[in-house]
This record gives structure tokens, sequence and C-alpha cells, in this order.
């Protein structure tokens, strides 16, 4: 791959210290981003998987009973997702639109799409009876739009826009949880071995961005699973409806894998951003910490309920189990979870908040 870049080395990688962007001066205004592209699973999937077969859906109410005009778009909350902010704060677009959505113009397609599809990972098994799109044909999809916009604008032109866009990849939440956190696993496996598996198969990926193009990525580490109201269920006593009226804790020792995934995921990243001989900013984006803090001190950030999910009892329910007959919670600005699984829209946009200064690096080196 031709090298787009200036011939020096870029800087080092770089970590995230965690802030809330209170009165946060954005850095973007110096350089302009060209698109904004995304890869992963439901937290950052507009409604790709509203073109597959698969039971991970959201394309109906109450999911988007927030967004504007109240559309269910596919996204996994009743609202924007992060990604949506991020595109906004950019001045790129107001949402981030899934690049299977057949009506998608010149506009929406050069300024960038969104490949994630809900039920995904790193791992092709995780995604292997569901329907979802992994990673690598997610990598695929991306390698098919650069063809298609090259017919539309040239090559050079997509080139330019490649390389001054931001890449969002959110993923491994899926491989962890579905091994370790859920009942009937895909398939067993020590921890540190599956972990160490993971972190091949993520650094393979990036390496697939790079050698599309990309220069500028951000790589989500996972949250606490072992907070996330239905993992919480299947795995705790304490789930059932009769003591909803306590606060149910999170299981440390699952949340525990994440947090050794991510530090092993920190150190893997920086030996990559050495190994590049080709100009390469790699990010690593921090939603544990924030996640983790909106749960622990939920009344700092305003929320009162983050133990089950809006919709319905919030124990269980996600896709076709949260739908049109299900009650919603009337302060969902309350809740840290949407459904049992997903955030908020007010829980995105906090961590959009908290990743501000992870896209100010990159727009700007």
């Amino acid at each position: 791959m031709q090298n787009m870049l200036s011939p020096k080395f870029l800087l080092p990688f770089f970590l995230l210290s965690v802030t809330h962007g209170v009165g946060y001066v954005s850095s973007t205004e110096q350089h302009k981003s060209s698109a904004l592209f995304v890869f992963g699973d439901s937290t950052v999937d507009p409604g790709n998987n509203n073109y597959f077969h698969t039971l991970d859906r959201s394309n109906f109410p109450p999911y988007g009973t927030d967004f504007p005009n109240h559309i269910p778009t596919g996204r996994f909350s009743n609202g924007r997702l992060a990604t949506d902010f991020i595109a906004a704060y950019l001045g790129i677009k107001d949402f981030v639109p899934p690049y299977l959505d057949p009506t998608l113009g010149l506009e929406e397609l050069i300024t960038g799409v969104s490949f994630a599809s809900a039920g995904s990972g790193y791992d092709p098994r995780t995604s292997s009876t569901n329907g979802a799109s992994d990673v690598w044909r997610q990598l695929r999809y991306f390698e098919e739009y650069k063809t298609r916009l090259e017919r539309l604008i040239g090559k050079k032109r997509t080139q330019d826009t490649i390389v001054k866009a931001i890449f969002v990849v959110s993923a491994g939440t899926n491989d962890l949880s579905g091994n370790f956190a859920l009942p009937s696993p895909t398939h067993t496996t020590t921890v540190s071995t599956y972990q160490h598996l993971l972190l091949n198969y993520c650094r393979r990926f990036i390496q697939g961005l790079v050698e599309q193009g990309a220069r500028k990525i951000a790589i989500v580490n996972v949250p606490p699973i072992g907070c996330v109201p239905s993992i919480i269920t299947v795995n705790s006593a304490l789930s059932i409806p009769v003591l909803q009226h306590r606060r149910r804790p999170c299981i440390d020792s699952l949340s525990s894998i994440a947090r050794q995934y991510n530090q092993m995921l920190q150190a893997e990243l920086k030996a990559l951003q050495s190994s590049f001989k080709e100009n390469c900013t790699l990010a690593y984006a921090d939603i544990y910490t924030p996640l983790d803090g909106y749960i622990r001190r939920p009344y700092e950030y305003g929320f009162e309920v983050v133990d089950r999910g809006c919709c319905g009892s919030g124990l269980l329910e996600q896709s076709y189990s949260c739908n049109p007959f299900s009650l919603v919670c009337h302060e969902r600005s309350k809740y840290v979870f949407w459904d049992a699984t997903h955030p908020t829209e007010t829980a995105y946009n906090l961590l959009f908040q908290a990743l501000r200064p992870v896209i100010d690096y990159l727009v700007n080196n």
C-alpha cells in the first residue's frame, strides 16, 4: 500500500486519560476529518442488521423512541449512539448511516458509514449461528465500499478521503461474554488462552484496516461485562423479580475478565503502533472506566437505575423481547441501560464526552 502521509513517524500510541468533557475546548477546528467509518457490534450498529436474517434486530418500537421523529432505525437504544455524537462533533453529519442501506447517496457514502453488526465480534464463531456480520465480513464490505466510491469520485479522491478519515472499532464484548458470562458458551477454553486469541484477531483486523488505507484508528476496549443487566440476571440469584427492590450488584469475577483483556489490549496496541512501517495513529478508547463510574456512582452523573434496563422488566429484554407491547420507563435519562444489554442515549452521550480527547488526538495527528 502506497504511503499517503508524510514520511515522518507519527506520535506514539495514545493512552486516554478519561475526562467527561466539562468545559472542554475542541481542537478539531484546526484539522478537518473527511469521514467517519465504524466497525463492530450492536453498540455501534445503526441498522445493518435490518438487512440480515437474524434475531438481533431493533428496527421496531420502542427502540428509537427518542431518535428524531421517533424512528426505530435499528440502533439498539432509545436514541443516538456514541458514534452519532462523534460524527456530529466532527461536523461530518448528524448520524452515521448503515452501509447496507440501499438508499444511500454519494453525500452519505463519502462522509462515512458504519459497517457494524449487532451480535458480532472478532472471533468468527461468535456470530456463526446468529446471522450477524463479523468484523472480517465488515472488512470485506469496506473493500467493496472503496471500489464503489472509486467509481463515483475516482481513486485519488477516494484515497484522500480514507487517509483523512477517523476509524472506530468497537468489538470484543460479545466474544468475551458469550464464552464466559452466558450459559452454554460457544466453545470452551481458558480465559487467558481466549484473551490471547482475541488479541491476535484484533491485531490482524487493525493490520487489515491499515492495508486498506486507514491511518487514524480508535480501538474501543470492552465494558464491565459483569455489570450488564442481562448478564447479572443469568448469573445471579438476586435476579428474581421479588427482590427487585434491592439493587443488584455487579459480578466482579466477570468484569475482571474484561479488565484483564483491556490491559492486554493496551500493551498489544502499543507494540502494534511501534511495529508499523507506514504512518498510522492508534488510539486506545476507554469506555470501561467511565461506564463503571456511571454504575458505581450513578448520582454523580444524573442516573438513578443501573442494574436493569428501561424496557420491560429490564432483566433480560433485548431485541424482539423489547417490543411494542413492552412497558417502558418514563424517565429514560435516569437509566444507564435502555434494554437489558445496551445503554440509553444519555449514557452514550456521556461516553462520547469521555472519548472526545481521543477523537481530537486522532484528528490532529
